[in-house]
């Protein structure tokens, strides 16, 4: 998975600049794009090299707080490295496979390699739907049993929110709440995962990005 992307830069914005476009580069889709159109310019709005800190925030349908633990992620051209630390600054090991500590988050939630998964395809009947007030494109992406629905902005290319699917049973949902500006890059900064009738979603802060 050496082509592995980050979900905090690609998920949703709440406007065209707050996923991390250049105002002046709105309008890169075509208007008649292919699918397959659509998804490289998808993946090339995620930079290439990148570190990302924050905490991971597990909490109840109330919101109180059940765990919590701080990230670091570096990803560069040979791959991505992730770690996560208990409150006590102690690494703590984790599984690729499935959920993370117990959070909502998975791997595949952190690194969206379904973007590189080669069987895609439009989802005819969702063609026009919205995402925060930004009209989207619906694509449907799919690796063996797994399917996984993402909403793309219609505009720039950029992912605005995910659901993923085992069967005909939605799984899993992420899509971003708030948006913060590091450098000269607006990216959200609040995100959120939701594990279908857990009674729980995870929160995932980005406090720093360089």
């Amino acid at each position: 998975m050496n082509r592995s992307i980050i979900l905090f830069l690609a998920c949703a914005a709440m406007s065209a600049c707050a996923i991390g476009v250049n105002a002046a580069q709105e309008n890169v889709v075509p208007e008649n794009a292919t699918a397959a159109e659509l998804v490289e310019i998808c993946r090339r709005t995620i930079p290439a090299d990148i570190e990302v800190e924050g905490r991971l925030v597990l909490r109840n349908r109330r919101g109180m707080v059940q765990a919590e633990y701080s990230y670091r992620m570096v990803r560069k051209a040979g791959g991505t490295d992730l770690k996560i630390f208990g409150k006590d600054g102690a690494e703590m090991e984790f599984s690729r496979e499935g959920r993370i500590l117990g959070t909502d988050v998975t791997w595949s939630d952190i690194t969206l390699d379904y973007l590189w998964w080669n069987d895609f395809a439009f989802d005819k009947e969702r063609e026009s739907e919205s995402v925060h007030g930004q009209k989207c494109l619906v694509i449907i992406m799919r690796s063996g049993e797994r399917l996984v629905r993402v909403w793309v902005d219609r505009k720039t290319g950029a992912l605005m929110q995910a659901e993923e699917f085992r069967g005909e049973k939605s799984v899993r949902k992420l899509w971003g709440t708030r948006i913060k500006k590091f450098g000269d890059r607006w990216a959200p900064n609040v995100l959120e995962v939701e594990t279908t009738g857990s009674g729980h979603r995870t929160k995932i802060t980005v406090e720093k990005l360089t």
